[in-house]
């Protein structure tokens, strides 16, 4: 049976990162860079234990769930938990909940610029240099087939594997970068996804973010959505910490 939602019991936090993605960086063993930066520390502040697991970079989504179910298992047992994935680690999510039996234990699952249709950007991407690429993952042993899971055509036949689970509560966030805003290097992977989905945060649209019962949409880039301050909007007075926003996408399922 999936666990209700009680407001007074402020439930672990998993924060899944995305493709490439990382827990935190370190260097001469000190903590240089988080991957949600500044967000773990609003989320304890409101009470959360927050664990942020480390999974593959590159691998499958179904891959990278396992691991994650591994991680999760491993830090809370059977406690129930808040997901919250970003890009790529939303997918993952969803495919924990959905195929590996997670839907007993999350207690909801929040994405956060995740390409639920696919990306235009990954189909031109693995057209062009899937040749050039995949011989260089294969010599390093590396798996490459994240990049191809993210296709708008690999990400419709997840959809259709991966059915929503009654009783988890969803939601998620889209992001939309504003051309004043647009680092240069978003401004070709944004044009050519606007010129197919529209609004987007440089890679994912609006339109493919979209997805749960709650919708949002946030300003910003794809790395602004989990708090990496986009430098044009900092000089311009016009960026806030994302960490409190985070807190708030949490407290909205009680209401």
């Amino acid at each position: 049976m999936t666990p209700l939602i009680d407001s007074t019991v402020p439930h672990p936090v998993v924060l899944v990162h995305g493709l490439c993605g990382f827990d935190r960086l370190f260097a001469r063993r000190r903590p240089v860079k988080e991957y949600f930066p500044g967000v773990a520390a609003h989320l304890t502040a409101a009470g959360h234990e927050v664990f942020v697991p480390r999974v593959s970079p590159t691998a499958s989504i179904a891959v990278r769930a396992l691991e994650l179910l591994h991680a999760i298992r491993t830090r809370f047992g059977v406690r129930p938990v808040h997901l919250i994935g970003h890009s790529l680690g939303g997918l993952d999510a969803r495919y924990l909940t959905s195929r590996l039996g997670f839907g007993t234990q999350a207690v909801s699952l929040t994405t956060v610029g995740t390409p639920h249709a696919g990306t235009t950007f990954a189909d031109w991407a693995v057209t062009r240099f899937a040749r050039l690429f995949r011989p260089v993952f294969r010599s390093l042993g590396l798996p490459d087939d994240a990049f191809f899971d993210l296709t708008t055509e690999a990400c419709a036949r997840f959809n259709e594997q991966t059915p929503d689970v009654p009783g988890v509560r969803t939601a998620s966030v889209a992001g939309e970068c504003l051309k004043p805003w647009l680092g240069v290097e978003w401004q070709f992977s944004s044009r050519l996804v606007g010129k197919v989905e529209g609004p987007n945060d440089g890679v994912v649209s609006v339109a493919s973010a979209a997805w749960g019962e709650r919708r949002e949409v946030w300003s910003g880039d794809h790395l602004n959505l989990v708090n990496w301050p986009n430098r044009l909007m900092v000089r311009a007075g016009e960026w806030h910490d994302r960490g409190a926003d985070y807190v708030g996408l949490l407290h909205r399922f009680n209401r």
